[in-house]
């Protein structure tokens, strides 16, 4: 007889410096939620949001505005991490679907998994890969004429931002990418070679109101930059001399805006949104209920406009009269909730066949 095979050597984890580790892929209890429930709790309880990790925002806010009910057809335009669309499937059942789109080829398998775990078949929940500028080809695709309820939470996830290799922030070194669908278009880096400085500068001011763009665009243009560490550093010290006494947090405020601006231009964000509020009329059934959560005054100012006009032509028959925020106690445990807006809407009886 052969002797027995020797059991597998033992494997130490990767060390890391100092005594916690910093980088994404070193935090391997945060990626490990289920395995490390505990840790990932008492990150969680201090306020922070671990990496990787979606939370949803105002979940019953949402919940309390699209009133989702037994047997209604939901729309989660915003899929993410499925948070809002499990707490809408509980509600829908029985005899309710939701349809998910996304359009990030890397976290939608993922959160599909997620809900098919949690016990949505295929009857009930159905994912598409998609911008929800195509919302009524997936609707006409699933046989629906009309939703329900349709939500859109217009955030970047946090399993995008946190993840380096995908260019979202500059809290850590990577590539200047910023892609929703990386195997689509074009990454930031390539978009900041390509366009004029007196382009650059209308992006910076139109998509994140910057009050600095010109000189940030001519700091881009004369410094190009690869890696989100890059730009950081650009715009930051090219500030400082500009501006030796401006603030701090004013400083990191432009920056802030600059990735604003580019992750916009990059993903087309505001053409889509324009083509989503443009459509949403004709996707509501009559009485439908529609919710949108937005970050950033660009994006509320569209809706806003776009929800008071459909008021005053017919479309709507309620309209948010003013814009819904995040409770203390969210704001708290969740700081990414800060600077979220959500508006609703409510279609007219008759508002499918007048538009």
């Amino acid at each position: 007889m052969s002797p027995p095979d020797p059991p597998p050597a033992h494997t130490r984890r990767p060390r890391y410096s100092g005594k916690n580790p910093r980088r994404f892929d070193e935090k391997y209890k945060e990626l490990n939620p289920e395995r490390y429930a505990a840790d990932v709790a008492k990150i969680v309880a201090s306020g922070k949001t671990p990496a990787g990790m979606h939370r949803p925002i105002m979940v019953d806010e949402v919940l309390e505005c699209l009133d989702p009910r037994p047997g209604d057809i939901a729309v989660d335009c915003t899929l993410g991490g499925g948070g809002h669309a499990r707490a809408i499937l509980e509600r829908l059942q029985p005899g309710g679907r939701l349809i998910g789109l996304d359009v990030d080829p890397l976290e939608l398998p993922r959160t599909e998994a997620r809900l098919r775990d949690a016990g949505f078949g295929r009857q009930t929940f159905v994912a598409h890969h998609g911008n929800f500028a195509g919302l009524p080809k997936v609707l006409a695709a699933e046989g629906i004429a009309a939703a329900d309820v349709i939500l859109a939470d217009l955030g970047v996830s946090s399993m995008q931002i946190d993840n380096p290799a995908r260019g979202f922030s500059y809290k850590d070194a990577g590539p200047l990418d910023m892609r929703m669908n990386p195997s689509h278009g074009e990454p930031a880096s390539q978009l900041l070679a390509r366009v004029s400085e007196a382009a650059l500068a209308a992006l910076l001011a139109d998509n994140a109101d910057e009050p600095h763009a010109e000189l940030i665009a001519r700091l881009l243009k004369q410094q190009p930059a690869a890696t989100t560490h890059a730009v950081e550093r650009v715009v930051r010290t090219g500030l400082n001399r500009a501006y030796p006494h401006l603030a701090k947090e004013d400083v990191k405020m432009s920056v802030r805006r600059t990735f604003q601006a580019l992750r916009i231009a990059v993903n087309a964000e505001f053409s889509a949104l324009d083509a989503l509020l443009r459509f949403l009329p004709h996707c509501l059934a009559p009485g439908g209920r529609v919710a949108i959560i937005t970050f950033h005054s660009g994006e509320d100012r569209r809706v806003k406009k776009a929800f008071q006009a459909g008021y005053r032509s017919g479309v709507y028959s309620e309209i948010a009269t003013e814009v819904i925020r995040s409770t203390k106690e969210e704001t708290f445990a969740n700081r990414r909730a800060s600077a979220a807006k959500l508006r609703w809407a409510r279609a007219a009886v008759a508002s499918s066949t007048t538009t």
